[in-house]
């Protein structure tokens, strides 16, 4: 029974341990003037990457859209959903997370208030 209370321990602490440390496996790719852009940023699409053998052969491509003048920001990250799938299969299969964000531009007229 102890040595069952401490695998549970250990693996409580590495969940907490990699949940905690997800974001230093985060990449962010600004695409065309996104940073210089104006406005509101908002997700454009999502998708998983999927890769076997311990990161070594993709499994397909995930085609995931991008806003058609070019200007988003890609973001690439390892999160806990990913660590469950990567452990529980011992690397054999292996996720990453992708999001594409854009920028929603100001619409002039709506930042007008109108008073009587």
């Amino acid at each position: 029974m102890k040595k069952f209370k401490k695998m549970v321990l250990y693996f409580c602490t590495a969940i907490i341990l990699s949940s905690s440390l997800t974001s230093c496996m985060t990449t962010k790719t600004s695409v065309g003037e996104f940073k210089e852009t104006q406005g509101y940023e908002y997700t454009y699409a999502k998708g998983k990457q999927v890769w076997l053998f311990w990161g070594l052969l993709p499994m397909g491509r995930t085609n995931i859209n991008t806003p058609n003048n070019g200007t988003c920001e890609v973001i690439t990250r390892f999160n806990l959903a990913d660590f469950l799938i990567t452990g529980l299969t011992g690397g054999l299969v292996k996720s990453y997370t992708i999001k594409v964000k854009a920028k929603r531009k100001v619409n002039a007229v709506s930042t007008l208030h109108w008073t009587n």
